[in-house]
């Protein structure tokens, strides 16, 4: 008897964790990597954050909050979304999870049934599809690319929708070609899911890394504040730096509210109580400044990586303007970016990760490579890739 469920048997790797992986093993061995393969900043956790979680836990009060999370962050995430954005968002629609996976698994828990399929960019982050399929959905991808800056439009939402369709999702800034959407342009894909009565969801992990451009949330469009049909994903983990930490929120319509909190008491009983305490300093100016100046130091190290590439021959049709990588074409490099990706490991010490994690759509031609290492490694991890390509 097979021991596994055939959703199990259905979920890939996730291929960038894998190579994480081998990278480690190859350090262990004394191997100098340059880690440009996993969607971790390399900065620590800001000071005061720190200073939060250990005050918590000296108090020893270390118990279970409520499921949908502690009142005082739910209220401070709605005046960050007022401070920061102008967008009046209600404590009530905010739901604390166990890291943005979390928020995914709640949203598509409270609202897919079997067979139902959902829209996704593809490229695209690797776990929306692996999860959709958890909870017996179909992901239906649409091919995207650097014409519409590796973004769906509306025309492709509308001609792919089906008498299946449950939804859309979407993100911007968006994991791994670090391209945006406007809040117009959100809007206008919302128009169509809404008029096929769908539903969108819109992850913003990457809020607030942005480059040359200001930050953007949905929940600033007026029609997309007040729908009863948008999801709005968030997490602590990229702009705030609080990987670890495993914390995350869900912007929910507030009629399902209570059945995303009938779900999160089943699954997590609550999200991490020292996490909790710890990212109630996230929104502190202190911190704030903090992250304002890291998030300068990113865009240095993606001004200096995008040309460094380019000159070594890869091709990046669409320049990134947020989270922290760049989708590169290595066609005129190689023909499989898999195993080109293997050659760097192995024989160059530079671990980035291939587009074949991202979804179907020309993966071999595209490695996705992170600046979240500094720029003195990063420039040697091109002479590196150069002296490998010789």
């Amino acid at each position: 008897m097979q021991a596994f469920s055939r959703r199990a048997a259905d979920i890939q790797p996730f291929h960038v964790m894998e190579l994480l992986r081998r990278a480690r093993e190859l350090e262990a061995q004394g191997r100098d990597i340059i880690h440009m393969e996993v969607g971790e900043p390399d900065f620590g956790t800001p000071q005061p954050v720190i200073e939060a979680a250990t005050r918590f836990l000296a108090s020893g009060d270390v118990h279970y909050t409520p499921a949908l999370g502690l009142p005082r962050l739910r209220e401070a995430i709605a005046r960050f979304y007022q401070d920061r954005f102008k967008a009046e968002v209600a404590p009530e629609r905010i739901i604390i999870t166990a890291g943005a996976s979390g928020a995914l698994m709640l949203a598509l828990a409270a609202t897919t049934d079997p067979g139902d399929e959902w829209l996704l960019p593809d490229p695209g982050y690797p776990s929306n599809r692996h999860l959709v399929r958890a909870f017996e959905g179909v992901a239906q991808a649409l091919p995207v690319d650097a014409q519409t800056r590796y973004q769906p439009t509306p025309a492709q939402v509308d001609a792919a929708w089906t008498a299946r369709s449950r939804g859309l999702m979407v993100a911007t800034p968006s994991n791994p070609t670090g391209t945006l959407l406007g809040i117009d342009e959100i809007a206008a894909l919302h128009a169509v899911t809404r008029r096929r009565g769908g539903l969108l969801l819109v992850d913003e992990i990457y809020q607030g890394l942005t480059y040359g451009i200001d930050s953007a949330t949905a929940l600033a469009h007026p029609a997309l504040n007040a729908a009863d049909d948008v999801f709005v994903v968030n997490s602590f983990s990229k702009y705030f730096g609080m990987t670890g930490w495993r914390l995350g929120w869900l912007v929910a319509p507030t009629p399902l509210v209570r059945e995303i909190e009938k779900l999160a008491q089943h699954f997590f009983i609550s999200p991490s109580s020292p996490a909790q305490h710890a990212a109630l300093a996230a929104f502190e100016p202190a911190t704030l400044e903090i992250l304002e100046a890291r998030r300068t130091e990113f865009a240095a190290r993606r001004n200096v990586l995008l040309p460094a590439l380019q000159e070594i021959g890869f091709t990046i049709a669409t320049e990134p303007q947020g989270a922290f990588y760049i989708y590169a074409d290595i066609s005129k490099l190689a023909d499989d970016s898999e195993a080109l990706a293997r050659r760097m490991i192995e024989e160059a010490g530079v671990a980035a990760t291939p587009g074949l994690d991202f979804g179907h759509h020309l993966p071999r031609r595209h490695l996705r490579i992170a600046y979240t290492t500094r720029e003195s490694r990063l420039l040697e991890a091109v002479e590196r890739i150069s002296a490998l390509r010789a």
